[in-house]
Order: structure tokens, then C-alpha cells, then sequence
């Protein structure tokens, strides 16, 4: 089974900005980042986009699941391509893992720091 990959499409960019450089609402930008880094190598990992995911209180926004596993939900990210390599790295990591634990030596460092939330399995 494939882990899923949520990133909200319409978060802002930073704190500041609802917009990137180029127009787009900051998660639909680091959607495309992900994708990107996704399309390098196929893994196992499923990634979609979401209208919003509540988390508005920050910006950038994804949420990591898998049955059985806990999710994730984390954000403040840039929308650059190594934000979107670094979640993608952790997603491929925690879908590799038996039970969602990605030791915290293994966690790419643009990770670190962005965790909001870890919700227990669905069962």
C-alpha cells in the first residue's frame, strides 16, 4: 500500500504572502514542487492536492497518512524545489517504515522544525 501525500492548494506562501513569485497560492507552488521531485522516481508514495486543510494558522501545509500508521500533519514550508525533495524524502521514509516511525537522524533537514501535529492510526 502506497502512503498518502496531502498538500493543501491553497495555503499561503509565508507568513506574509498569500502569493509566490509567480501568482499561485503558496501550497498550489509547493504542490508543484512535490510533484516535481515526484516525477524524478517513482516511489510509494501518492500525492494530491486539497483545497485547504484547516491549518491556516500557518501556511504551507501537508498531511502524511497511511492505514495503519500514524499521520502527520506539518507546515511553514517555502514552496522552493528542496522543500518539496525534503517532504517527499520523509514520505518515501515513512512509507518504507513498519509503523510510520522515521528515526529522527533519517529525517531530511528540511523537516526538522515543521511538525504540527501527530495523529493516531486509523484502525
Amino acid at each position: 500500500m502506497a502512503a498518502r501525500l496531502v498538500v493543501c492548494t491553497t495555503c499561503r506562501a509565508s507568513e506574509d504572502a498569500p502569493l509566490d513569485a509567480g501568482g499561485r497560492a503558496g501550497g498550489q507552488a509547493l504542490l508543484d514542487e512535490v510533484l516535481a521531485a515526484a516525477s524524478t522516481e517513482p516511489g510509494n508514495v501518492r500525492v494530491q492536492g486539497q483545497a485547504c486543510l484547516w491549518a491556516c494558522s500557518s501556511f504551507c501545509t501537508v498531511y502524511l497518512s497511511e492505514p495503519g500508521k500514524p499521520a502527520y500533519l506539518a507546515a511553514r514550508f517555502s514552496p522552493t524545489p528542496e522543500a518539496g525533495r525534503d517532504i517527499l524524502a520523509f514520505a518515501r521514509l515513512y512509507a518504507a517504515s513498519e509503523n510510520g516511525a522515521v528515526a529522527y537522524r533519517d529525517w531530511p533537514e528540511g523537516m526538522k522544525g515543521h511538525f504540527i501535529a501527530r495523529l493516531p492510526p486509523d484502525r
